[in-house]
């Protein structure tokens, strides 16, 4: 074989591995998702959750059944099924799990203590023991809280503003899913200060509600200010069947509680919520680790305003809520 010919086969033969190396396909990875309050990918709640997550994903670059898989449990807010949803993810070894609620993210951390888990739509992640720190998580769980427990003073100053004529105000949450709710009310007393009077009415079921929110409705320029937490978010409707029962002002800062009859919802923007976790999942697949990566305050937050509620209360709506208003239903 000439010399020439021998070189040009031999080079050739060496690029057979970068060539097939370069046909190899992208590598798979893997993620959990848990989303512990709907009870499939059609449930309302999770066609909700789930389009501002999915949309942020491929933005990333992070392509569903092309460069990762996205596998999906849903336990429909029943604390056994969490706990076994959580247990199958935990199982597939996924590479980080997307946690959409309190109850998921506590679920998945008793779980496992080395997978990443990044959670969000949770209240207070020190108190739940989460986290250590805000700013230092320290273990595997990192993600999004809700909101600032200074909060409940914005709740009152609303219910103030479209109400003016209130008096008092009833503070309805369940004691046992929403720990988070005493700072809450504290805000909210501080806010209220010597002119409106704050009653709390901790429920623990359908019965309660009834009661709690009865007894609300029999003090005059009386108002309702529900605490959103896993309990009372599972129990919207009834809240807001009772409040229109008793003829009652209210405010339930739950996702979509004015589309179903509140009369004013004041909570994070829920599809920045739901999306900015995979900015953090992004940074986990790529080499960092949870405990380095802080937990956020929400940045945006949404009021919505129902008009035929307040028509229903014989309430004028101020043209000020009304122009700072992200939603208005008529």
């Amino acid at each position: 074989m000439k010399r020439r010919a021998f070189i040009m086969l031999a080079g050739s033969a060496a690029a057979w591995p970068l060539a097939a190396q370069a046909q190899q396909p992208e590598r798979v990875r893997q993620i959990g998702v848990l989303v512990g309050y709907a009870a499939s990918a059609d449930d309302p709640a999770a066609r909700q959750a789930l389009p501002p997550f999915q949309d942020a994903m491929q933005r990333a670059g992070w392509i569903d059944g092309k460069n990762i898989h996205l596998e999906y449990r849903f336990a429909a807010g029943d604390f056994a099924k969490t706990t076994t949803a959580a247990a199958e993810l935990v199982a597939i070894a996924p590479e980080a799990i997307y946690a959409l609620g309190l109850p998921a993210a506590r679920a998945l951390q008793q779980k496992t203590r080395t997978i990443p888990i990044i959670f969000t739509q949770v209240a207070d992640p020190v108190g739940y023991g989460l986290v250590a720190s805000l700013a230092h998580p320290g273990g595997n769980v990192t993600g999004f809280m809700a909101w600032d427990l200074s909060i409940g003073g914005k709740w009152l100053q609303l219910l103030h503003e479209i109400a003016p004529q209130l008096s008092s105000v009833g503070i309805v949450y369940n004691p046992d899913t929403g720990s988070y709710a005493a700072p809450l009310i504290v805000s909210a007393k501080a806010a209220a200060g010597s002119d409106l009077a704050v009653s709390e009415f901790p429920v623990h079921d359908d019965g309660e509600i009834e009661a709690a929110v009865s007894n609300v409705g029999r003090q005059p320029h009386d108002s309702l200010l529900v605490v959103p937490e896993p309990f009372t978010n599972a129990h919207t409707n009834q809240l807001i069947a009772q409040a229109a029962r008793f003829g009652i002002p209210n405010i339930m800062s739950f996702g979509g509680a004015t589309r179903r009859g509140a009369l004013m919802s004041y909570t994070y923007a829920s599809a920045a919520m739901l999306a900015e976790p995979v900015g953090y999942i992004d940074r986990i697949l790529k080499g960092q680790s949870p405990s380095d990566l802080p937990v956020q305050a929400p940045t945006k937050f949404e009021l919505s305003i129902n008009l035929k509620t307040a028509k229903a209360l014989d309430l004028t709506v101020p043209q000020t809520l009304i122009v700072a208003a992200d939603e208005v239903i008529e």
